[in-house]
């Protein structure tokens, strides 16, 4: 913490007196230090620590604390002081996705206050303190800049950002045609009076969506309608069309669902569209044809703009395992499993690369593609390694395959094959290292060249 702790010293208001202020010099060197404390969350800022009475004081809303410790006796009998020192902690930094705590060490009465809240269901994790306790902080991911064994140009990577080839063009719901869908038509039970009389209406997954009671009133077929159609909105990840989309989901119901014209009205009508394999018709039908009709593929792509990795953002994550690297622009290496790890380590003792990285959130390097849902997703390839000043490799790595993976490696082939053909004076190529094949040859891949040569895709 050399040089990186910010001292103020005010007395018990936060406040500068007159007496204490013996030169205009030594006001503005005060307003240099408020100005330091309230940009404490910036990249710039070199401090880690803040030590004043100040930052009790409103208007200070840093969000990057981690730890707060209260030295004052709090011996009053209003808790506003604690209440005050506890808040300063509790603004997260990073989206709610990222989990984060907040340390609290301090006095007797700072820590009895602290536990008091507990009345108010917050919940706490206590920890042992000292050289032996293990240490429970987040992991930032960071690059490594302030590393004087790293040459952070040379380490650097730039990786093109392409603009999206795998579009949905929404106007194109329009043209969606009952008349050609293949589906099987759904068999029409008859239900008795008592199964009539309450009509559930959930999604796929059994969220409930709203109930229809038969006793007294005659129910309407267009929230019924109506329920589909946003449920096939929801499922097409489409925020418009409803107005243009209702009348079509009327019509298939009508006359086709059950294989010949139904009256929408007939209470039984109503009570089989609630049943599973209905609903799962309906949605799954329209689903496809609008998947169909609204995703495509420009064929090209253009270079909107290049990720530099010596610039992305810190990243807190909760993983306990890591790698310092010695190869990488970044300071940690962490993956999502043991083999991720394993092949970082590679990685990092191959001689015939210059650097590598692991594809964190923070770099955000991803690419779109259709996954079998049929909707679009994006795709954040493992590891990104240069080999040398002109060659890049984006590396994938798999254990267990999944239903989408072979579309995400087609998918990969075809992104580097789009920078390629804009001739951007680097080349980028591809690689999938399964985890079953690695097992198989790692004791005999000595460098990256061989793994280039057994794992290679085109």
């Amino acid at each position: 913490f050399k040089n990186k702790v910010l001292i103020i010293h005010t007395n018990k208001q936060g406040e500068i007196s007159e007496s204490n202020i013996v030169s205009k010099a030594s006001k503005e060197e005060l307003e240099k230090l408020r100005k330091a404390a309230n940009e404490v969350d910036k990249e710039f800022s070199p401090y880690r620590a803040i030590c004043s009475v100040m930052m009790l004081k409103e208007g200070w809303d840093v969000k990057n604390v981690t730890c707060v410790v209260g030295l004052r006796p709090y011996t009053a009998q209003s808790n506003i002081l604690p209440e005050q020192t506890l808040g300063r902690g509790l603004r997260k930094m990073f989206d709610r996705k990222i989990y984060e705590e907040l340390v609290v060490v301090g006095t007797s009465a700072f820590i009895e206050f602290v536990e008091s809240i507990k009345s108010e269901g917050v919940e706490f994790g206590y920890r042992k303190m000292g050289e032996n306790a293990p240490t429970k902080t987040p992991l930032i991911i960071e690059p490594d800049i302030e590393n004087p064994h790293k040459n952070m140009d040379e380490l650097d990577i730039k990786i093109p950002v392409l603009s999206a080839r795998i579009y949905k063009e929404y106007k194109n719901i329009d043209k969606v045609d009952t008349n050609q869908f293949e589906f099987t038509p759904v068999a029409l039970k008859q239900f008795n009076n008592d199964e009539l009389r309450e009509i559930i209406f959930a999604d796929l997954e059994g969220k409930f969506s709203h109930k229809l009671v038969l006793d007294a009133v005659s129910p309407d077929y267009r929230s019924a309608v109506a329920f589909f159609t946003k449920a096939i909105l929801r499922e097409c990840r489409l925020f418009t069309g409803f107005e243009i989309l209702f009348p079509k989901v009327e019509q298939f119901i009508r006359f086709q669902l059950f294989g010949k014209e139904i009256n929408l009205s007939d209470p039984n009508v109503l009570r089989n569209l609630s049943e599973v394999v209905a609903k799962d018709t309906i949605i799954k039908t329209f689903k496809n044809a609008i998947d169909t009709l609204t995703i495509e593929d420009k064929g090209t792509a253009e270079i909107k703009n290049y990720i530099k990795l010596r610039d992305a953002k810190p990243l807190a994550v909760t993983n306990n395992k890591c790698l310092i690297p010695k190869k990488s622009p970044f300071n940690k290496i962490v993956g999502d499993n043991d083999f991720e790890l394993e092949f970082a380590a590679f990685l990092d003792n191959c001689p015939d690369i210059i650097s590598y990285a692991k594809n964190t959130y923070n770099v955000r390097f991803r690419i779109e593609y259709q996954g079998n849902d049929g909707n679009i997703h994006d795709f954040h390839p493992d590891f990104i390694v240069k080999q040398n000043s002109k060659q890049t490799y984006i590396v994938e790595t798999k254990g267990r395959e999944d239903v989408d993976d072979k579309r995400k490696i087609d998918r990969l082939v075809t992104w580097c094959k789009d920078v390629d053909s804009i001739k951007v004076g680097d080349d980028y190529k591809p690689l999938y290292v399964k985890q079953e094949e690695w097992e198989k040859y790692k004791t005999q891949i000595k460098n990256f060249s061989d793994l280039i040569g057994l794992f290679s895709i085109k």
